[in-house]
């Protein structure tokens, strides 16, 4: 570090023997970070306050030599301040125009030593320059990393920073207004397909520092910049950040591994976590497993990783098995994958599905979708795990616990047929051909034979590894499922009433279906049902009305031609004929028994 300030000191002074007058003898050496600077005291006088000061205070002694210690901007920037105070023209530029605001307060060069002194023309140009224009706000930034806490107390961080937040807010107002447009009907709406042209800064804000990055990023969200595009950035900072030491995620790398840039990484996922948007969907969820992969690798806090799992167990029904598969970095001789962390999330997910369900209110038991969008979740969730335990159930490290505590986190009803978990169970008893009679028997008690398919419950009963009692329940069922076949093969003739059918099957479908749904089925059938009891009523209304016009016409007549209108009007006495909300059928010799078992069971169903 001497040898670079040397350096930088002998070229400093190389460049001002170029405009330093020579017919005047120097009465001053002004040393700056190992450099000296052979002046006047004159024009450094008249324009700086502080050397105006050290001058006067030493008047007796004549002094020629100043030393300006923790000079901001080093000699560099000194050049340009002695230039100013030599009537020399140079540019102020957002690369200098930091520096030159810094060492002005500290070399006090202010109006009241002079008029149009450095500190009023840097003041200008940050305002009407810089502070309008979002790149030169992020180079000003990148130049105060070096000068803060100075920067900071001058309030050059703060005016850029709310100067990067107000454009970037107004740049993506304006971007929404050019995606409006008018539809066919003349109604205003969003082209949700047009463009984005207003997160054109998402890359310039890659080059700070994290500190100042994290700054801007929450003036953003205070500004109001919509969470995709705060997400957005913190996927491209997060990308530049955390790629360049590839030897941190190879554990085999014979590489030495940089402390202070593990540090850093570290503290780069921790702000980026901290800054993530509430909203859901905000970022991409492999870029979370990502983050969390990072998390656990650089031994981020608890509270970072815990933060990471709650968020992905909100939305772990998009998440794919490949995310799932978090290698465990910390435990070499433990398993292969961190089958802890994703226990974790799977409780996450639970107890965010149950705390929305807890919310909800009750009327959403009337609505008419069969699934509601939680169940549809768990289903999801839950092969999403059936997988997840196939690929880890062939890792010989992988405890009985821990596979069946990551088969037992998700309800009962999540799965509607078991073939997957049964995949699993059997690549693990595979796999552990050691277990006890008593640990297998534990790990098939997770499977519901009769939740098993046609295939899978023929392979289960001719697998030798399940303990006899799962392959008699597999038969067993097995011969409840073939005789139910035969069963309704034979009374496919007998043209059962469309709404007993619907009946069973609701039945069927509600035992796999979560409390909230099984009561909204039940719900649905019981109105169902009323209806149908309605449009019996009306029909015996109607049999009692034709049965006092056939008596009246008995009477009347004995003809052949009542014989014939008698028997036209028996053909329209069909209880399940054109009146009937299920469709018409024909009628068979059990109608008259089954409709009055549909009675019977309508009106025990509504007492």
């Amino acid at each position: 570090m001497d040898k670079q300030q040397q350096l930088l000191a002998k070229c400093s002074r190389q460049r001002y023997n170029e405009w330093i007058f020579r017919d005047v003898p120097s009465d001053i050496t002004i040393e700056v970070s190992g450099g000296a600077f052979q002046l006047h005291k004159f024009p450094l006088v008249s324009r700086s306050g502080r050397i105006r000061k050290l001058v006067a205070e030493h008047r007796d002694a004549d002094i020629s030599r100043v030393e300006l210690l923790n000079l901001p901007g080093g000699a560099e920037t000194f050049e340009l301040a002695a230039k100013f105070c030599y009537g020399i023209n140079f540019e102020i530029t957002s690369a200098n125009v930091a520096q030159l605001c810094c060492i002005s307060d500290y070399l006090e060069m202010t109006e009241e030593f002079s008029k149009d002194n450095l500190g009023s023309r840097v003041e200008e140009y940050l305002e009407s320059i810089v502070c309008r224009n979002l790149e030169m706000c992020v180079e000003v930034l990148q130049q105060c990393e070096s000068l803060l806490p100075l920067a900071d107390e001058l309030k050059i961080v703060g005016r850029c920073i709310d100067s990067i937040a107000s454009k970037a807010c107004a740049e993506q107002i304006a971007s929404s207004f050019s995606r409006l447009e008018y539809s066919s009907s003349g109604r205003l709406h969003m082209n949700r397909h047009a463009k984005c042209d207003g997160d054109w800064w998402i890359e310039d804000l890659s080059v700070l520092r994290i500190d100042l990055y994290q700054r801007v990023m929450t003036a953003m969200k205070c500004r109001g910049v919509h969470p995709e595009s705060i997400g957005a950035s913190l996927v491209s900072y997060a990308q530049k950040e955390l790629t360049k030491k590839s030897s941190l995620w190879n554990p085999s790398s014979q590489t030495k591994i940089d402390l202070l840039s593990t540090e850093h990484e570290k503290l780069v996922v921790e702000t980026i976590v901290n800054l993530l948007p509430v909203e859901k969907l905000a970022v991409p969820i492999n870029f979370l497993f990502g983050l969390l992969r990072s998390a656990v690798m650089l031994d981020c806090s608890v509270g970072c990783r815990l933060d990471l799992e709650r968020r992905i167990g909100s939305q772990l029904d998009i998440a794919t098995l490949d995310d799932l598969l978090i290698p465990s970095f910390r435990h070499a001789g433990d398993t292969l994958f961190d089958v802890d962390t994703v226990h974790r999330i799977l409780v996450n997910f639970s107890q965010h599905d149950d705390s929305e369900d807890d919310m909800e209110d009750a009327s959403v038991f009337e609505c008419d979708s069969p699934h509601s969008p939680s169940q549809t979740a768990l289903f999801k969730v839950a092969k999403l795990v059936d997988n997840y335990l196939a690929e880890i159930a062939p890792d010989a490290n992988l405890k009985l616990s821990k596979f069946m505590v990551i088969a037992e986190t998700l309800p009962t009803h999540a799965r509607t047929i078991h073939d997957g978990l049964y995949r699993a169970i059997d690549i693990y008893l595979k796999a552990h051909q050691g277990l006890s009679d008593s640990d297998r028997k534990r790990l098939c008690k997770l499977i519901d034979f009769q939740k098993l398919s046609q295939d899978a419950g023929a392979h289960a009963a001719q697998n030798e590894r399940l303990p006899l009692q799962a392959i008699v329940q597999v038969l067993y069922f097995e011969q409840i499922r073939l005789r139910n076949a035969l069963c309704c093969s034979y009374t496919d003739d007998d043209h059962k009433p469309m709404h007993q059918s619907w009946r069973i099957s609701s039945g069927a479908l509600s035992a796999a279906m979560s409390p909230r749904d099984n009561y909204a089925s039940l719900r649905r059938e019981n109105r169902e049902l009323k209806l149908e009891l309605a449009r019996l009523r009306m029909r015996l209304n109607d049999l009692e009305k034709e049965h006092v016009c056939m008596k009246r016409d008995f009477h009347k007549s004995h003809s052949r031609k009542f014989m014939s209108s008698f028997s036209k009007k028996i053909g329209k006495l069909s209880f399940f004929g054109h009146s009937s909300s299920r469709g018409s059928s024909s009628p068979s010799k059990h109608s008259h028994r089954t409709d009055s078992r549909v009675i019977e069971r309508t009106c025990a169903s509504t007492e």
